[in-house]
């Protein structure tokens, strides 16, 4: 049996201090939150200065949330990324065209909370290069 390599990615760096920890944890993968309502956003200058502090073999993702093009440029234009991850509403045809017009890969989080949404990952197949499994927050009524 072949197992597959388990690569790690953490989210929301915001510090020096939190990008020396992920690189010296062995991160392949670091995240920048670029969606205001979060108490993990970070500003593309900043992320962009705590960037210049990852080695090249670590890959840098900007993470969006139904992001427009403008700022995806935007985005891309001040921050060395490797890639992009899509934590909104994007469709199969939104994602490949985030892919094909900004010249990103691209990571394309599912939102699981039963089977069907696992297998509703298979839209995003062939116009992701990887896809995110996250759990569906609990309604309301269960917390």
């Amino acid at each position: 049996m072949t197992v597959a390599a388990i690569e790690a990615k953490i989210c929301g760096l915001r510090t020096a201090r939190s990008v020396r920890s992920a690189v010296a944890g062995g991160a392949a993968y670091v995240g920048f939150v670029f969606y205001e309502p979060s108490p993990r956003y970070v500003t593309p200058e900043a992320a962009a200065a705590l960037a210049e502090a990852i080695p090249p073999a670590i890959k840098k993702v900007a993470v969006l949330v139904d992001a427009d093009d403008e700022t995806i440029a935007n985005i891309t234009a001040q921050v060395p990324l490797d890639m992009v991850q899509l934590h909104g509403h994007e469709d199969p045809a939104r994602v490949a065209e985030i892919r094909r017009h900004h010249g990103v890969a691209v990571m394309k989080s599912i939102s699981v909370a039963d089977a069907a949404d696992v297998e509703r990952a298979a839209e995003f197949e062939a116009c992701a290069d990887r896809l995110l499994f996250d759990a569906k927050a609990p309604p309301a009524s269960a917390t």
